[in-house]
């Protein structure tokens, strides 16, 4: 069988070249021009590799990598940075997320049938403890189905602090939250969830009771995976036990971002990125736009500030043209401007 490779490339020439590179090499090639494009079929066709730029419109590399690697279906593929630049900062904050490997354009046919060969060489004998190559994509779907399925409505509480964890959870369908709330009634959102996440984990390999709570933000069909068939399948098949090391790696460096966003940036640059990453997670970007629902709740709580404050940024916001607003949805109508924010 082919071994598909994704490029994602915003030059059409480098894009096309590429492609006919690895076509006449028998290499089954799927292109996208920008990012947004690429992670869509990263999860549709589930390539092989994945060969990237870093500048490119809408979503960069730094943000295709970030979210497949979300996604514990797409978290285990290997991923090469492809890139003009050649300082050493961008290509180590690419290796510091997670990426397997950078090319430095322009390059030739060898460097770049080496880079790809070489990679899928040590994905194939890293891929379970006999080194044959197996199919990661069904290793999830047979997970998947050794848990139950359960339908929770909008608001509701899916685990609370201080459970303890006899699940993982995969959402088939929907959206949730997980947060911390004080004593004084505040809440502080620590991460969301879409369709196709798992999530619930943490705790499970700490074997310590939940330290935050989990609940619905829309009408939701969970997967709820019993700890002793999800710990025993994870032992058994090396590859999701790697995809699920990268969702831990992931998770505490997103929270150490956190915590450092509410340390240093102002309260405006913290509702501008909450906005974006809403729209990142839960919408479609289309033309520097997105249509995104939240409440003025919710957004404090990921921004960690009184909801009056919210309110005063996205008023702001609104007359500055980078939103509008019509019942409970936002409509983010430039989003290249609200990533600039100052902090």
């Amino acid at each position: 069988m082919k071994k598909k490779v994704l490029i994602i490339e915003d030059n059409d020439d480098i894009r096309e070249s590429t492609a006919e590179i690895l076509s006449l090499a028998d290499y089954e090639t799927f292109t996208a021009s920008n990012g947004k494009i690429g992670v869509e079929l990263a999860i549709k066709h589930h390539p092989h590799l994945i060969l990237c730029d870093i500048m490119m419109p809408e979503l960069d590399g730094y943000g295709v990598l970030y979210l497949l690697h979300k996604n514990p279906q797409t978290a285990s593929i290997p991923f090469i940075f492809i890139t003009a630049k050649s300082e050493r900062a961008d290509m180590r904050k690419g290796m510091e997320m997670g990426a397997d490997d950078y090319l430095t354009k322009p390059f030739d046919d060898i460097e770049l049938l080496n880079a790809i060969e070489g990679r899928l060489k040590k994905s194939k004998t890293s891929g379970n403890f006999n080194g044959t190559d197996i199919d990661t994509q069904s290793l999830f779907t047979e997970l998947i189905k050794k848990g139950k399925s359960r339908v929770l409505a909008n608001k509701q509480l899916i685990y609370v602090e201080e459970d303890e964890p006899n699940h993982v959870y995969y959402l088939k369908k929907g959206q949730v939250k997980t947060y911390k709330r004080f004593k004084d009634g505040r809440e502080l959102s620590s991460a969301l969830y879409q369709t196709g996440d798992f999530f619930g984990y943490e705790s499970l390999f700490t074997e310590r009771a939940y330290e935050d709570n989990a609940a619905t933000l829309a009408d939701c069909e969970l997967i709820l995976i019993p700890k002793s068939a999800f710990t025993d399948y994870l032992y058994q098949h090396q590859p999701l036990s790697a995809a699920f090391i990268r969702l831990l790696s992931g998770s505490v460096r997103d929270k150490e971002n956190q915590m450092l966003q509410l340390a240093y940036f102002s309260v405006r640059k913290r509702v501008a990125d909450a906005l974006i990453q809403v729209a990142e997670k839960f919408s479609t970007i289309d033309n520097d736009s997105a249509t995104i629902k939240i409440s003025r709740d919710d957004l404090a709580a990921m921004v960690g500030t009184a909801s009056e404050t919210v309110s005063r940024m996205l008023a702001d916001f609104k007359e500055e043209k980078l939103i509008e607003k019509s019942g409970n949805a936002i409509k983010i109508t430039a989003i290249s401007k609200l990533k600039n924010i100052k902090q």
